[in-house]
């Protein structure tokens, strides 16, 4: 990962633009092609809040695509070897790649219920969080409507990308 200034995203060609920042909302480029036009940002949070717009201002269809773009949480992809370098590196900080088989478990059936209810999976920040306190994010967000998780999913999600444009972006 390298860093890059604003100044140097500002002057980025679509294309670019799009290869650099496309990764910071997982398998989703379209919010980098939207919010590329906004240019020039004045600083990496103004890009943040270009990016979090975009999405905010997208159709509930989209916004369903976006949050049903990200992986179970120690799941299948895990177990594959077939999450996004961005994921997998999240997940491996959160502890999810040193799950006992009792912790595989639960998150199998956490994973599930989760989907059966709202028919997307459970968006978290791995980076702000480890797994009890994930685990525990299933206890306490089960109970709640689907508009209030895709509304927590999206705001989990906006944390993810200003994590990663900080990861990208030096200031």
């Amino acid at each position: 990962m390298s860093l890059h200034a604003v100044t140097e995203i500002n002057s980025l060609s679509r294309d670019k633009f799009v290869r650099i920042i496309g990764p910071v909302f997982e398998q989703s480029p379209w919010i980098a092609e939207a919010a590329w036009a906004k240019r020039p940002f004045a600083s990496r949070g103004a890009l943040h809040a270009a990016l979090c717009e975009t999405v905010a201002g997208a159709s509930a269809e989209k916004q369903l695509h976006l949050i049903r773009s990200h992986p179970d949480l120690a799941g299948r992809l895990a177990s594959a070897g077939a999450l996004t370098a961005e994921s997998a590196r999240e997940q491996a900080g959160a502890g999810l790649d040193r799950l006992t088989p009792g912790e595989i478990e639960q998150f199998r059936k956490n994973n599930a219920a989760y989907r059966a209810k709202f028919g997307f999976p459970f968006v978290i920040c791995a980076r702000l969080n480890r797994k009890e306190a994930i685990l525990n994010g299933f206890r306490t967000r089960l109970p709640n409507t689907r508009e209030q998780e895709i509304r927590t999913a999206l705001e989990e999600i906006f944390k993810v990308a200003e994590l990663r444009l900080n990861d990208l972006i030096s200031s």
